[in-house]
């Protein structure tokens, strides 16, 4: 059950690269209230967040296409190169947003590279997800793997995190005026920078033993592969990946816009009590791997479920006259507690489930399909249905793709007795 310094250097690098491409992902949602009238300067508020959040949206539909071509390089070439290669795209896309003008200087080719810039990130993540989902998860021991492979999501909300922390630090130090000008670019650039770091640090990170016990005539890692020996799989995992996906992205990146745009908080108390909640939600991810590796994996997943159900209306209603932001923020945690119980392990069960010579494809392709169609058009479908007029019908519609998720939950295997990840 002990680990060994080796091995567990290469999980802390492996997560530490994860947190700053997340970063840089969601430094776009997270500074969207400001950036939005820089490149789309007509229009009601809404529109404008409208206009980014489809943009944002562009960005997760370009994830499937990462996920096909890194999947397959992280099979064929290694997980530590599908990670290098993923980080080193996403520092590019970060330096375009960071640089490129606005409307008012170079007319509408400033919101066209702003979509070419956020492409290459979702390329960029559409790879990252399925190589750090395997490669962490190919690096736990076999008894606390659900533990190990929850500080995928433990990086991954540390760096939705940091890009909170990012915006409220600018925030205190600059006006509004200073902040709309050229203080959200302050934010992409450290995000380059850090990239830049991290790319350097995963070119040395140990290779898992899984790739390398592979045999050199090992079947290849295709589409068609994956499609013809896991088709049951692949489903799953895309049903899975759209209710988890858009709960998670419901529940944290949307809420914080919900905060401002419907409950009426300030951009900046928004963002504290998001920030606030994130940070128990980070914590809480690797105790709930622990129960994972204790009681399994579907339990965990049911809980999520069927919670998940239940609350999601009642939160969303409550949060929609609350003027407290300390209950604001307690409400919040309701949902976030019950999505813990998936995403401290939805990386791992993925990986559990397919051979070692098509898992990074197995991992991401599906996450990315059902991820883009559902979680990155969740602040659009909610801003749509907002403007229309009918805000609560995006929490029904929350609600019913989970239920989707849920009976896929009970068809999967408790891949903990039933792991596909051979070696310890």
């Amino acid at each position: 059950m002990a680990i060994d310094a080796k091995r567990l250097r290469s999980i802390v690098g492996g997560s530490a690269g994860n947190l700053v491409e997340w970063y840089d992902w969601y430094a776009y949602s997270s500074l969207s209230l400001v950036f939005a009238a820089t490149f789309f300067p007509k229009g009601d508020r809404t529109a404008q967040l409208l206009s980014t959040a489809a943009i944002f949206a562009v960005g997760f539909l370009m994830r499937p296409i990462g996920a096909w071509v890194m999947g397959r390089y992280a099979d064929a070439q290694g997980r530590k190169a599908g990670l290098t290669l993923s980080v080193g795209l996403m520092c590019v896309g970060s330096l375009m947003i960071a640089l490129v003008p606005g409307y008012a200087t170079i007319g509408v080719a400033a919101p066209l590279i702003l979509l070419i810039a956020r492409m290459l990130q979702g390329l960029s993540v559409g790879g990252e997800y399925g190589a750090s989902a395997t490669y962490l998860s190919e690096m736990a021991t076999r008894e606390r793997r659900g533990f190990w492979s929850s500080f995928q999501y433990v990086t991954l909300i540390g760096g939705q995190l940091l890009a909170l922390a990012v915006t409220l630090l600018l925030q205190y130090c600059l006006d509004k005026a200073e902040m709309a000008a050229f203080g959200w670019r302050i934010a992409f650039g450290l995000g380059a920078v850090l990239a830049l770091v991290v790319y350097i640090l995963r070119r040395r990170l140990a290779e898992t033993a899984s790739f390398e016990n592979q045999p050199a005539d090992r079947p290849k890692s295709s589409l068609v592969a994956l499609w013809k020996a896991h088709p049951r799989e692949f489903i799953l995992v895309a049903i899975i990946s759209a209710g988890g996906s858009l709960s998670f992205y419901a529940y944290t990146t949307y809420l914080q816009k919900f905060l401002a745009n419907t409950t009426g908080f300030s951009v900046q108390t928004a963002t504290e009590v998001m920030t606030a909640a994130l940070v128990v939600y980070m914590l809480v991810q690797p105790l709930f791997g622990l129960a994972a590796d204790r009681v399994g994996r579907k339990p965990m997943l049911l809980l999520f479920g069927f919670g998940g159900m239940i609350v999601t209306e009642p939160v969303f209603s409550a949060l929609e006259i609350t003027s407290d932001p300390v209950i604001a923020f307690a409400i919040i945690l309701i949902p976030l507690m019950l999505l813990s119980a998936y995403t401290s392990i939805s990386p791992l069960i993925k990986a559990e489930l397919f051979p070692a010579h098509i898992r990074a494809l197995g991992v991401a392709f599906p996450y990315a399909i059902g991820n883009a169609a559902f979680g990155g058009t969740a602040e659009y479908v909610a801003l749509w249905f907002k403007q229309a007029g009918i805000e609560s019908a995006f929490y029904w519609y929350v609600t019913a793709i989970l239920g989707a998720a849920t009976i896929a939950f009970l068809m999967l295997p408790e891949t903990k007795r039933t792991s596909l990840i051979l070696e310890d």
